[in-house]
């Protein structure tokens, strides 16, 4: 929708290519659709669900058989982002590295984008 020719709207990383392959297959799902609500103290958070049926409406990615799709909402908020995937010796999961965030609290859950792109509330 927000796209620009010959230039995916999001990035995926082959780590998290291969966790979203494997979660797919698990599920059974056609990819994951990933968005932004209202919450957390920043403002924002990201939002990642299993998809069943693709909407026409989603822009989809993918990369070595994983599939995402983002929501229409999402979309100018989305562009430009590098979705990753990384495992330490606590923890393990999905990371966002999205230009268009200007501020991010502390417990890295939530965010915060430019006035002039967010518009009206969403």
């Amino acid at each position: 929708m927000f796209g620009i020719p010959g230039k995916q709207a999001v990035s995926i990383t082959p780590a998290a290519a291969k966790q979203i392959c494997k979660l797919m297959a698990k599920d059974g799902s056609q990819g994951l659709r990933i968005g932004i609500k209202k919450g957390g103290c920043a403002g924002m958070e990201y939002t990642m669900d299993y998809v069943n049926e693709i909407d026409p409406m989603d822009e989809t990615v993918e990369m070595d058989g994983a599939r995402v799709m983002i929501a229409p909402m999402a979309q100018i908020f989305l562009f430009g982002t590098e979705i990753d995937y990384t495992t330490s010796l606590l923890e393990s999961g999905f990371n966002f590295r999205n230009p268009n965030v200007t501020e991010a609290c502390g417990c890295g859950e939530s965010i915060k984008f430019d006035d002039n792109l967010s518009g009206p509330a969403i």
